[in-house]
């Protein structure tokens, strides 16, 4: 099974928030810095973390972005399953429809196998990811160019 881009983006910007100095309020911009990815996109996705409770923003002079006690509490598995949706991995009734649909064991396996790799997520918690040696990394990340594809 394959995260969508937006999923391993929250994932990686709720990690890095999680490792935040309250002191030193961290920005969209610098995660998305830091993470080497578009600051639209980072915004797309804060916003969405932001609706489920997980982050918070202040605006103005000191604002930034801070992990929610609920964010933090959170499980992994819970987070990926509502970033994700619940779509199957295989698209069977897809337009056309799979003419093996009616009879298929394969789309009970993958079922299976995606429902095993929530539960392995589920017992881990955003504060279980940063803890070392993840957290020091996250620490250390200073904003990367990005890779312009059309160079």
């Amino acid at each position: 099974m394959r995260l969508t881009k937006f999923t391993d983006l929250a994932l990686r910007a709720v990690m890095r928030l999680a490792v935040a100095d309250d002191e030193e309020p961290v920005t969209t911009r610098a995660v998305a810095e830091e993470m080497a990815v578009p600051h639209a996109h980072m915004a797309k996705v804060v916003t969405r973390l932001q609706h489920l409770g997980v982050v918070e923003a202040r605006r103005g002079r000191g604002g930034g972005l801070a992990l929610t006690d609920f964010g933090r509490r959170s499980s992994v598995g819970w987070l990926t399953r509502t970033l994700e949706g619940e779509e199957e991995v295989v698209g069977c009734e897809a337009d056309p429809p799979c003419p093996l649909r009616a009879a298929c064991r394969l789309r009970g396996a993958l079922r299976e196998a995606q429902d095993a790799f929530y539960r392995t997520l589920d017992p881990l918690t955003v504060a279980d990811l940063v803890r070392s040696p993840t957290g020091p990394v996250l620490l250390s990340l200073t904003p990367r160019p990005r890779h312009d594809p059309r160079s």
